[in-house]
């Protein structure tokens, strides 16, 4: 006989519903993390609204952008490595690897986005 926290007995019902919440949950994590596995990715940079580059995650570089920031890209992630800017926001944001991320240095008026091979679903519409 199995308690539960308030002394009353687990029963096969009660067993086979967390069962499934847990199976639910376990599918829904191995979709999230398939999900963006398609596409050759990549990152865009832009300058204060203009393209300053498109740059493959698949090969390791190191991209100097107009002399204030300093973007690597390794090991499939892209990461801003130095920045001239004071909050150094941007330095200390985590790497970027999936489709729709993005790094924002507000004061350098730089933004990396990452974009994967495959076309985003479309998740609202404004009128």
């Amino acid at each position: 006989m199995i308690l539960d926290e308030r002394g009353i007995e687990m029963k096969k019902n009660d067993w086979i519903l967390g069962g499934g919440i847990v199976l639910a949950a376990g599918m829904i994590l191995l979709f999230q993390l398939l999900r963006d596995s398609g596409g050759a990715k990549e990152v865009t940079i832009s300058v204060d609204g203009d393209v300053f580059g498109t740059y493959s995650l698949e090969e390791d570089q190191t991209v100097e952008i107009g002399g204030t920031n300093r973007l690597v890209i390794e090991d499939g992630t892209a990461r801003m490595e130095w920045a001239d800017c004071p909050d150094q926001i941007c330095v200390n944001h985590r790497p970027v690897s999936r489709n729709g991320e993005s790094i924002i240095c507000l004061p350098n008026e730089v933004v990396v986005s990452v974009k994967g091979g495959e076309e985003a679903e479309l998740d609202g519409v404004v009128q």
